[in-house]
């Protein structure tokens, strides 16, 4: 039996999927992704070095569990766990990648990958264990190749996405149906107006302007193939800008979408000043307890899109290429990131598993009246054939250009198509200089 790992649940688990900053990696390496020999065959033994983002503190129990399994199911083999705080974990992989001390198996989201990648220290798992490739859903597999590079550069772990909780007391004063939410941009817009011509304008829809997986969910190629040039100016970035902004003009946007943070726009539905916000089964609880008469009034809808393909936010295991003991540090990768052990991570808090098929488990979808059911259940459906919209290749400081020229256009300082050119050419010339 596994170690008891009941208390873990409360925890969040926000900060483990927070976004990377961009890393600025100094390693050398071929470059070419290859980074020496792609054979993981031989004996699995060895001392693996294991590198998480910010787990140790709330799931310390499960990771002992998981590495005591996999030194029990393969003698010979021991793992030195290795927990990193948040702040600065970009930092730490680039410092350890330049030094040569980079850990055997790494926790990297996509855009962490990359530089390692093409320095050469990410092992090719098509080449290394393309034989487990059929174990996961093959959007969370994708989400790990590197535009331009031949490859998947990590094993992919476990996934999250934000259904949008909506008001429906704010939906049927506006004389909308509150139990037909929109599903579309084209709907989310026409409801968006509607509620603040019903409102007099004091009742916004959206309370933050679009990121870049709105304009992957609009349906706009935001790169191309090769990954040398992105293209989220093209004519439909240009005409959801122009939707924004009649939005923003009207009050269905709100005053300070431009600068509100999430906690701010939580903050705001919870005022029921906002009619729709992205959230969690933890904003379910705190709407419960802090705010019960909008409590009573929430709706749960998947996250508007034209795809029909919600956005799948990805945390991946990466096998270092000049690993030593390069067998036992795939089979480790793969171990932490298999059904079982998945499963088991989703027990302990609120993500999900980036397996074929565990997603159909009863867990994932059989309702029980429970409110953090009732937010999984929708969340898991919508992750089987969910997409990561973030470009691999765009990075913290790319999405601060991409924010601050979105809200010139909104402010109508800069037209829609020059922000978004000028937005495109400062990105193009950030990734060219990253090399």
């Amino acid at each position: 039996m596994r170690i008891s790992r009941r208390a873990a649940r409360r925890a969040a688990a926000a900060t483990a999927m927070a976004a990377a900053s961009a890393l600025a990696l100094t390693a050398c390496g071929s470059g070419d992704g290859s980074g020496g020999s792609d054979s993981a065959s031989g004996k699995i033994e060895g001392t693996v070095k294991f590198q998480t983002w910010n787990l140790k503190t709330n799931f310390k129990s499960y990771f002992e569990g998981l590495i005591a399994d996999f030194e029990k199911e393969h003698p010979g083999t021991e793992v030195e766990w290795i927990d990193q705080p948040a702040e600065n974990y970009a930092d730490k992989i680039s410092a350890d990648a330049a030094g040569g001390t980079l850990p055997d198996v790494v926790n990297v989201s996509p855009d962490l990958a990359v530089p390692l990648a093409k320095a050469g220290l990410a092992l090719d798992l098509d080449k290394a264990a393309g034989k487990y490739k059929g174990e996961y859903l093959d959007g969370a597999w994708k989400s790990h190749q590197i535009p331009g590079m031949e490859g998947t550069y990590a094993f992919p772990w476990y996934l999250n996405t934000g259904p949008m909780f909506y008001n429906k007391k704010l939906f049927k004063e506006a004389g909308l149906d509150a139990d037909k939410p929109p599903k579309t941009y084209d709907e989310l817009f026409d409801a968006a107006k509607d509620i603040a011509k019903k409102s007099d304008g004091r009742i916004a829809t959206l309370g933050n302007a679009p990121a870049i997986e709105d304009f992957g969910r609009y349906g706009v190629p935001l790169m191309n193939e090769q990954g040398t040039k992105f293209t989220f100016n093209d004519p439909k970035g240009v005409e959801l800008i122009k939707k924004y902004k009649e939005l923003y003009d009207a009050g269905a946007l709100d005053s300070q979408a431009l600068t509100n943070e999430a906690e701010a726009t939580g903050r705001k539905f919870k005022q029921q000043s906002i009619a729709m916000n992205p959230g969690s089964a933890l904003d379910l609880d705190k709407f419960k307890k802090e705010a019960p008469s909008l409590y009573k009034n929430i709706g749960i809808t998947p996250a508007v899109t034209n795809t029909g393909k919600d956005n799948m936010y990805v945390q991946g295991v990466m096998v270092n290429s000049q690993s030593k003991v390069k067998p036992a540090a795939v089979a480790f990768a793969h171990f932490v990131t298999n059904a079982e052990n998945q499963m088991d991570f989703a027990h302990e808090v609120t993500v999900f598993p980036s397996t074929e098929g565990s997603l159909d488990d009863p867990f994932f979808t059989k309702e029980d009246g429970k409110d953090e059911t009732r937010v999984r259940v929708a969340a898991a459906k919508s992750l089987k054939t969910a997409v990561n919209y973030t470009p691999v290749m765009l990075n913290d400081q790319m999405k601060t250009v991409l924010r601050n020229e979105v809200a010139k256009a909104m402010q109508g300082k800069k037209a829609p198509q020059r922000a978004l050119d000028d937005a495109v050419a400062e990105c193009d010339r950030l990734l060219k200089s990253a090399g």
